[in-house]
């Protein structure tokens, strides 16, 4: 009897664009954890360097903008994409180059504007802040900063939900479609703003009591990405993503002296 083999099943892809932290908790290391748990095939283009741990980033080094673009290439041209997710791109040159090759990929951006760590480290050169509002921020699908990363970006300082429609009002001024403005320094619940200046979706979650909450920032961008690679439209991808990541914060561990991750593999433990 001749036995009919089923092709493999191949799943959702998704890209990330982003630094490594060598400690495993953020960057791209948490960015493939986070689309693996979710069942995407996750892909990773370098663009810095980080020596990092639990207690902060000891030192950063870009990655030249010509490897950074043959990467891309590499794996967009030969293998495709779902959805892009992008993260700590260091300068001005790398957050320009990555913008180009954005403009033409033909899928789903998730932009996080990493401007620091969760330690407070500086992630991206001050001199880079003008390129991501004019270059980068166009061709989000989604954008995710955080509070600070709003201030820096617009200027606009958040100390309640009153002004988180004011700070996204100022986001989605650069361009992108959807506008995720996280909540996650306000005090009470954690609430986050999602919004594309017509509907709102107000993602609202149980703030649990836990200081391992490192990688956070990039976990929540990276599942929203994979969920999009999956086909679901923004806001379903919002909403499934902040509900993961809400549940590997509840579950983050001790690692090293100081903050310690998310993790990324609640559902296995």
């Amino acid at each position: 009897m001749q036995i009919t083999r089923q092709p493999p099943h191949v799943p959702p892809r998704a890209l990330t664009v982003a630094g490594s932290d060598s400690g495993g908790g953020a960057g791209i290391q948490a960015d493939l954890k986070a689309m693996l748990a979710l069942g995407v095939h996750g892909m990773s283009v370098v663009t810095a360097v980080t020596a990092q741990n639990s207690l902060g980033v000891q030192g950063a080094w870009e990655v030249p903008a010509e490897a950074v673009r043959a990467q891309f290439r590499s794996v967009v041209d030969d293998i495709g994409v779902g959805a892009v997710k992008t993260g700590m791109l260091a300068s001005a040159e790398l957050v320009e180059t990555v913008a180009e090759l954005l403009a033409d990929v033909g899928a789903p951006v998730v932009v996080d504007p990493v401007g620091v760590s969760k330690h407070g480290d500086p992630l991206l050169a001050s001199s880079a802040l003008d390129s991501v509002r004019t270059r980068l921020l166009p061709v989000a699908t989604v954008a995710t900063p955080n509070l600070d990363e709003v201030a820096q970006l617009t200027g606009v300082r958040v100390s309640g939900e009153d002004d988180m429609r004011r700070a996204a009002d100022a986001v989605l001024q650069y361009g992108p479609r959807w506008a995720l403005i996280k909540g996650g320094h306000l005090a009470g619940e954690a609430v986050d703003l999602l919004t594309d200046g017509r509907e709102e979706h107000w993602l609202r979650a149980v703030r649990h009591d836990n200081r391992h909450t490192h990688g956070t920032g990039c976990t929540l961008a990276s599942a929203i990405a994979a969920e999009l690679a999956k086909g679901r439209p923004v806001p379903e991808a919002a909403a499934t993503a902040k509900e993961y990541v809400t549940a590997a914060i509840a579950a983050g561990f001790p690692l090293g002296e100081g903050i310690g991750p998310v993790d990324h593999a609640w559902r296995w433990r």
